[in-house]
């Protein structure tokens, strides 16, 4: 990434010429396996000699307590929530992921702002004003989207760790349980990403396999990008 390109104007107020770092983007819904995929890529990616950044949703310093404090109170509204999201995506991407990027880094982002924009689109956001809200961001790379079915994805959830109140859309009442709350509202999500895969150029990576399979099409995704990569 040379020459960095932007899907808006850019910070208004900073100027970015060149970054030689390689901005790499894992996408999905909740619970299809991308945290999983990111450490075992940055395991392989170091193993290979590079210096490797990782970053997430809801880890920006400014932003994570608070965005925290008010979904432990459920307390969110649809536009509060939308508001500290690109908040925290905002500082984590000028202080965090462009001066690893400078710095000649590989970044990971676990989930990027498509993510964002699917959950609001959702929640009843108009979808253009959500896209416009990102025009600051730095196009990656590549985005990787690991997609798995419903049905996969809600037994997973079941086998882990449990459906949780956001991650189900609760707040929105999609239905009065978790389960069909949880189906529906990560179906709908899902709509949207697939949306976003043919829009902003998408690899789609086969997420209903094994781990080890996912990862292996993520290497071949990866590589050509890493020309000393043997």
């Amino acid at each position: 990434m040379s020459n960095p390109k932007f899907y808006g104007a850019g910070f208004p107020y900073r100027t970015i010429k060149e970054v030689p770092g390689t901005l790499i983007v894992l996408e999905g819904t909740d619970g299809v396996g991308r945290s999983t995929q990111v450490d075992l890529l940055r395991t392989w990616l170091e193993d290979e000699g590079f210096a490797v950044s990782d970053t997430g949703l809801k880890r920006s310093p400014l932003c994570e307590p608070g965005l925290e404090a008010a979904k432990n109170g459920h307390t969110l509204s649809p536009l509060t929530m939308s508001l500290f999201y690109a908040t925290d995506f905002a500082d984590r991407l000028e202080n965090q992921i462009i001066p690893a990027l400078k710095a000649g880094f590989l970044v990971l982002s676990d989930r990027y702002f498509y993510s964002i924009i699917a959950r609001d689109i959702v929640r009843g956001a108009d979808p253009e004003r959500a896209r416009q809200v990102y025009g600051f961001a730095l196009k990656p790379d590549i985005v990787l989207y690991l997609r798995t079915d419903i049905t996969t994805l809600t037994t997973r959830m079941i086998l882990g760790g449990g459906f949780d109140h956001w991650e189900s859309g609760m707040d929105i009442h999609c239905a009065d349980n978790l389960y069909d709350s949880f189906r529906l509202y990560q179906t709908q999500v899902m709509e949207q990403l697939d949306g976003m895969a043919t829009e902003y150029g998408f690899t789609t990576i086969d997420a209903s396999r094994s781990i080890h399979e996912v990862f292996e099409d993520l290497r071949r995704a990866i590589k050509p990008l890493l020309p000393r990569i043997r």
